[in-house]
């Protein structure tokens, strides 16, 4: 894992800007996580490790020692990843908000492929597999399952739950296999914060900025403690999140209504006599391929 004081090329940099665009645009799509992404990369351990140094790196600032403060923090690295994934956010909402809009199944089905494949790279990150590892995997996938099952709720638009939004979204984007996005919907606020980013409503961006930095520097800590202490069932509960959040992701879906209404949906098996179908196995299979070549790529970049 590199560290603050490794120096990195101008290659290196590169590669971790389209490391954060490549996660700023799975983080675009509810049921698709950028904290996959990192996994797939293998950035992951490095991005939480550079996000507990921000605390240290506060305080160093606060008591004037600039020196020791950028020396010992990434912030390089946190630079140039942070600016590719807004990149990603600012370029690409405009057309993902069109795109799920038009095309949903095809989105969604080149994600699938995408993060199935995720799982299969991610698997050997686990050194040892156990009956207790694998229990672990598996309840992660029922809970994760369960999960993205449920109802949107409303909620209000208050600045407090605004903050309170970007908190939880932002714990979730760094966790492998569960969406930020879809923690959003879920709030009731996916569509209320990409309008506001759509439109730069600058007090509501604001407020969920700082809600996700709370969140990010809480939680990253226990995911770090976890990380260093109990490898193995992190990995493993991280893949069992990874997989259960699937069914969120399927790109066949049969939609219930209620009296004519909206009532939620049902994943089905695709018709293969429709022209469409074979479109999106397509892209499924092309998002397939994608995370083999990244993640090859990646391990020789290792």
């Amino acid at each position: 894992m590199k560290t603050a004081s490794t120096q990195r090329s101008l290659k290196d940099y590169l590669m971790v800007l389209l490391s954060g665009f490549l996660m700023g645009t799975a983080d675009i799509i509810p049921g698709v996580s950028g904290g996959t992404m990192a996994f797939i990369l293998g950035i992951y351990d490095e991005l939480i490790e550079a996000i507990q140094a921000a605390l240290p790196f506060l305080r160093n600032l606060l008591r004037l020692r600039w020196r020791e403060a950028f020396g010992q923090f990434p912030w390089r690295f946190l630079l140039v990843l942070v600016s590719g994934i807004a990149l990603a956010i600012l370029s690409l909402a405009r057309l993902m908000h069109w795109a799920l809009d038009e095309h949903p199944d095809y989105i969604y089905a080149f994600f699938f492929g995408l993060i199935l494949a995720s799982i299969l790279a991610v698997r050997r990150r686990v050194r040892r597999w156990s009956p207790g590892t694998l229990l672990t995997a598996a309840l992660a996938a029922i809970g994760a399952y369960l999960l993205v099952g449920l109802t949107p709720a409303q909620t209000p638009e208050a600045l407090w739950f605004i903050f309170l939004c970007g908190a939880l979204a932002i714990c979730a984007m760094i966790l492998p296999g569960v969406s930020g996005a879809f923690i959003l919907v879920l709030l009731g606020k996916y569509q209320y914060i990409l309008n506001a980013l759509l439109t730069f409503d600058l007090s509501t961006i604001l407020v969920f900025i700082v809600g996700a930095a709370f969140g990010l520097l809480a939680f990253s800590g226990v995911l770090r403690w976890l990380l260093r202490h109990r490898h193995d069932l992190t990995v493993a509960a991280l893949l069992g999140f990874m997989a259960g959040a699937l069914r969120e992701i399927w790109p066949w879906k049969d939609y219930i209504h209620v009296d004519e209404i909206p009532a939620g949906d049902v994943n089905v098996l695709p018709s293969l006599a429709q022209g469409e179908t074979w479109l999106a196995l397509g892209l499924m299979a092309l998002g397939f391929c994608v995370v083999l070549l990244i993640e090859r790529a990646a391990h020789r970049r290792r």
